[in-house]
């Protein structure tokens, strides 16, 4: 009697499309782990204060939000593999251009304009895009997965660019993310399509009837981000969301992300263990954010909003009473705590766009994502006056933990969507 033998199932090409993208969202999270580690060396050398350079950190991070949307209506319009490829090579033209700088504006410049625009078109839009696109079966995981991306690039980069700051200089480090930057043009390149139908195939999960092709190209990249964002902004679920996600910048990228270095070197700890501690956040912060895209095909995302936004609060108001000269064992348990949190905002705040807002949900995203970046640029310069004027950061650690409740109450009041609000095509 023969036995009949099955092929192997064929690893469907989506997944190779994640892992190229996970590659991609590490890489340009190299130069957006910099800041906190180079405040202090900047400072040593060139005499800039806290304040003018993180102004350069805000222009980074408005610009990182604004691109968001027009990037995600120019992978409509281009293809999401040469954004993403011309995305990096911008990247590493501003980190590059940062070692011949010697004056605030040439800062604001290369760190705040080349790396806030090319980070920009890599941002979680770019995530929620290719998880929307080429998934239909455990799109909350992938947006979990590609989301993790950029802490996990923090993990790898952070530790590294503190040590190269202050063993070889902040120049060597800036350089080292160009390279890095590069390196993953090719992978971009040749691993990504643009869309399941340009290799004759569905998303992953797709039902069986789903057609195999390729939807009309959109003309006018910024006609249409604009457009989008004109009609979401009719609703008031754009507008909860907007709101719930700028004050999740203010609390994660603008305040802690750029600041918690120096506020930790201000109590005694040396820079290299705060930047240590950082990245561990990125550790966490990897498994936090596939496990909150795993309960986002299960729970309602509003209520993991409000409860996210709840808990960061919660850590934020408890932070300032646990710096010290040595990591003790309550910094420990917030950096495990803050860190599963960190942005396991993400995957809910995507579908929920999705499931308002239909084939223009991560366009929407990319308009909330940018509201995450004005909170977060307005964290970032607010807290370096707090610090300039004051001497210390714990205004800021707790005007942070008052908006985090803001936000959870926010999220809850979200109301569920019977069906997308229809955003017509331009």
């Amino acid at each position: 009697m023969t036995v009949e033998t099955r092929p192997a199932p064929k690893l469907h090409r989506a997944w190779l499309i994640a892992g190229a993208a996970f590659v991609a969202l590490l890489a340009s999270a190299g130069f957006r782990s910099a800041p906190g580690v180079l405040i202090d060396p900047l400072h040593q050398e060139f005499g800039w204060s806290t304040a003018t350079i993180s102004s350069a950190v805000s222009v980074n991070l408005v610009l990182y939000g604004l691109f968001a949307p027009f990037a995600a209506a120019l992978m409509e319009r281009f293809g999401i593999r040469r954004v993403s490829a011309t995305a990096l090579f911008v990247i590493a033209v501003g980190a590059a251009g940062t070692v011949f700088m010697s004056a605030s504006w040439q800062l604001i410049l290369f760190w705040g304009v080349f790396i806030g625009a090319g980070t920009g078109s890599m941002a979680m839009s770019f995530a929620a895009t290719v998880a929307t696109r080429w998934f239909v079966r455990s799109r909350g995981v992938v947006t979990g997965v590609l989301t993790a991306a950029g802490a996990t690039g923090q993990l790898i980069f952070l530790p590294v660019i503190a040590n190269l700051a202050v063993g070889s200089g902040w120049r060597t480090a800036s350089l080292v993310i160009a390279i890095a930057a590069l390196a993953v043009v090719p992978v971009v390149l040749l691993v990504i399509r643009d869309h399941p139908a340009d290799i004759g195939t569905t998303a992953y999960g797709a039902p069986a009837e789903a057609q195999v092709a390729r939807p009309a190209s959109k003309t006018g990249s910024a006609r249409r981000a604009l457009s989008v964002l004109g009609q979401a902004a009719r609703t008031r679920t754009f507008w909860l969301l907007a709101v719930g996600f700028a004050i999740c910048g203010a609390t994660t990228n603008g305040l802690v992300g750029t600041h918690f270095v120096p506020a930790a070197h201000d109590h005694g700890m040396p820079q290299t263990t705060a930047a240590g501690l950082l990245a561990l956040v990125g550790v966490f912060d990897v498994v936090g954010t596939i496990f909150s895209g795993w309960l986002t095909d299960r729970v309602d995302p509003r209520i993991l909003l409000g409860v996210y936004y709840a808990l960061r609060g919660l850590s934020l108001a408890l932070l300032p009473q646990l710096f010290t000269n040595s990591v003790q064992p309550s910094m420990w348990a917030f950096i495990l705590f803050y860190g599963l949190d960190w942005v396991a905002t993400v995957p809910p705040t995507v579908a929920l766009c999705v499931r308002a807002f239909g084939d223009a949900g991560p366009i929407v995203f990319g308009w909330v994502f940018a509201s995450h970046q004005l909170g977060a640029a307005f964290a970032a310069s607010a807290a370096g006056l707090v610090r300039d004027q004051l001497g210390t950061y714990n205004v800021a650690w707790y005007a942070a933990a008052v908006l985090a409740v803001l936000a959870s109450v926010a999220s809850l009041a979200i109301s569920r969507a019977k069906k997308p609000v229809p955003v017509l095509a331009t």
